[in-house]
């Protein structure tokens, strides 16, 4: 039982060291799985042309994908964005914050001022966002006096990630975060009260966010419908998955308008004659699909009709 105690005690230093915030080794120990980039930080580090592709996923596609995996936690509805138009991908930078306890909160404000960290604790996570990040809090659920952010953080943070927020907890200045043009936050709520008793935790350990857990270096996917976590070494399956049944789509829609097939044959296993066809498709109009053309002939190596 000793090696059980040795990796309990290696997890918890490592998980403290630099006062609140994960360390590298502890990331890497979460997130075997990535073979890809990290950052210094140890945080996966998934390619932008990824996130760039991850946009066009529906929530649905990331969602399916994920369940076949084995991943049936990864999605969280109930919010109240900023817009419902403007979606939210990036990179998760977690953040654990609690109901606030004077003893504890002392000790890692004092910690955080001899490392340099400056202003409020809400703010220290800011500070740390690199472009492409999205900054990911649980605040459970806390909406009057847990309003995370207001304007000037909204666009500190933006002009830091050039991305949104997700909050298990509430916003303040929804006016002036609406002005922040390609800003969105998904929130529990909105309420003008400022940031009172609640204490930061730790920045870029595994979080809850509702039904979902999430690790740093997860991929969000934020949405109307909801936001999905998409664990990094599952991106890249899931953007070319959906890139597929995108394919699919236009190609049995644009077949059954022109009357080639019936309903009954585009919606039940394709034969061998309809496959060779949709291959042939994609050849003849790969400059013109809404999926990247590397990624159509990557497809169509691996075909053999």
């Amino acid at each position: 039982m000793n090696w059980i105690k040795s990796l309990f005690l290696m997890l918890l230093v490592g998980n403290l060291t630099w006062g609140q915030t994960a360390s590298k080794d502890y990331m890497i120990f979460l997130t075997p799985q990535w073979e890809g980039e990290r950052f210094e930080d140890g945080r996966p580090k998934v390619p932008n042309s990824v996130l760039e592709r991850m946009k066009s996923v529906t929530i649905e596609e990331a969602w399916g994908t994920l369940r076949n995996e084995g991943y049936h936690n990864q999605f969280e509805g109930g919010w109240e964005p900023l817009h419902d138009d403007v979606p939210v991908v990036g990179r998760a930078l977690t953040v654990q914050y609690m109901p606030n306890r004077p003893d504890v909160s002392d000790q890692i404000k004092k910690k955080g001022k001899e490392e340099g960290q400056i202003g409020n604790t809400n703010s220290w996570p800011i500070d740390m966002l690199v472009e492409g990040d999205v900054y990911v809090a649980d605040g459970f659920g806390k909406i009057v006096d847990g309003t995370l952010i207001g304007d000037n953080l909204g666009n500190s943070i933006y002009a830091k990630s050039k991305n949104g927020v997700v909050f298990n907890a509430s916003s303040r200045d929804m006016e002036g975060l609406s002005e922040i043009e390609g800003f969105n936050a998904f929130v529990r709520g909105w309420h003008p009260s400022f940031l009172q008793e609640v204490m930061l935790e730790s920045i870029n350990s595994p979080i809850r966010i509702g039904a979902a857990t999430v690790l740093p270096g997860d991929i969000v996917l934020a949405k109307k419908e909801g936001v999905v976590f998409i664990p990094a070494h599952l991106a890249e399956k899931i953007v070319v998955t959906s890139e597929v049944v995108r394919l699919r789509d236009l190609f049995g829609i644009g077949r059954l308008k022109e009357g080639k097939y019936t309903p009954g044959q585009i919606d039940s296993k394709w034969t061998d004659e309809i496959e060779k066809d949709f291959s042939q498709w994609l050849k003849s109009h790969m400059d013109e699909l809404p999926v990247p053309k590397e990624q159509i002939q990557e497809l169509l190596k691996k075909r053999t009709w």
